[in-house]
């Protein structure tokens, strides 16, 4: 216990001294490895939350390789079809909206229509920034497309700089491969891992170890997965609502705060934006801006509906997560500390944080929340 009334000897001291010195070195070497570490957070993610379905897979063909093998396939399918729809779509958005901004900041009817319509400050300020080369260049397709190369060079260095950049396209394949690989063998041996690590733990440690291991993944399994799939499902319904309402990049925009919804409520952010294309679409068609702007609302409060009345009671149940502030800020702190790798495994490592405050700082004698069925604990 660190709050209890034992005194602070030297011995103890210097116990906390190297306790610290080695989360520091932690922190660091992961610092230093992230580069080679991401893809296989990425996975062990993946893995973590494709297990449920390949357990439930597992029960119809016995076979463990079948299961994953099908599941994969599913998968595989699901995105194929995503992108087969969302791709071309997003293509065509992003055409649209550089040739918008193309005539706002030229002399076209447009740029007169948003002249008439709105105080000559804003639109001047507005003006100034859409005729920016980085504004400009970010709705030419062939440049987004640079843009996401670089990002992943960036990200990945370790891994795209063993690859020369005339080689683009098996560039862009090298990672979704080592995913790829990385996510067969964490799900190969993720049953098997959950049952010997037990008997690695010294015996006098390992009731202890246990349980507040058990409390930890019970913790990922309600709230984690289940934010996962409540985010996705916002991603579709976001970009649904836009794309109906007719509002550029409605799609682009709707995944990215159905993105933003793993941290609940932050997608309240995406107003700023979202104002600022209703206001370009009402320039474009002609309409009232509050129109445009209450339409825009709409699906905002249409979705904020179905995740408060719909998908959270369904999907997380009586399960109790991280509040927004604690999240938001796990993300800020641990992005900050590891970057990329931060941010995939800032959520993990908060909820194993916080179980070990509750239960070997606090002296929690029960965990903070219900305890799992046996279907639950084995998925």
């Amino acid at each position: 216990m660190i709050l209890d009334k034992t005194p602070y000897s030297f011995d103890r001291v210097v116990r906390m001294a190297l306790a610290a010195g080695l989360l520091w070195g932690v922190i660091t070497t992961l610092g230093y490895l992230s580069d080679v570490l991401i893809p296989f957070a990425v996975a062990l993610l993946l893995a973590y939350i494709m297990n449920p379905m390949v357990h439930r897979t597992q029960g119809y063909v016995k076979s463990r390789g079948v299961a994953i093998g099908l599941t994969m396939l599913f998968f595989v399918l699901v995105l194929l079809g995503i992108f087969w729809i969302i791709v071309p779509l997003m293509g065509s958005e992003m055409r649209h909206m550089g040739r918008l901004l193309s005539e706002l900041v030229s002399n076209s009817k447009l740029a007169e229509a948003a002249a008439n319509r709105l105080p000559p400050d804003v639109w001047q300020a507005l003006r100034d920034y859409f005729n920016t080369p980085e504004v400009q260049n970010f709705f030419r397709t062939d440049s987004f497309i640079s843009m996401a190369q670089d990002a992943l060079r960036k990200i990945l260095p370790g891994i795209m700089g063993l690859i020369s950049g005339t080689y683009s396209v098996i560039m862009a394949l090298v990672v979704p491969g080592v995913v790829f690989m990385y996510l067969i063998f964490l799900l190969l041996d993720f049953q098997k891992v959950r049952t010997v690590w037990k008997e690695m733990i010294p015996a006098p440690y390992r009731e202890s170890v246990i349980s507040f291991v058990e409390e930890f993944d019970l913790a990922m399994n309600r709230y984690f997965r289940g934010q996962v799939m409540i985010s996705g499902v916002l991603c579709i319904v976001f970009a649904a609502g836009f794309f109906i309402i007719g509002l550029p990049l409605g799609i682009l925009l709707g995944i990215l705060l159905g993105v933003m919804s793993m941290v609940p409520y932050l997608q309240v952010l995406g107003a700023i934006p979202a104002v600022i294309v209703a206001a370009i679409h009402a320039l474009e068609t002609g309409q009232s801006f509050w129109l445009v702007l209450g339409l825009t609302g709409l699906v905002f409060v249409a979705v904020q509906i179905v995740q408060d009345v719909i998908l959270v009671p369904r999907i997380m149940g009586k399960a109790m997560g991280l509040s927004p502030a604690v999240m938001l800020l796990s993300l800020s702190v641990w992005g900050k500390l590891l970057g990329m790798l931060g941010l995939l495994i800032a959520l993990p490592m908060t909820c194993l944080v916080l179980a070990y405050y509750r239960r070997l700082v606090l002296g929690a004698a029960e965990p903070a929340i219900p305890r799992a069925s046996a279907q639950e604990s084995q998925t």
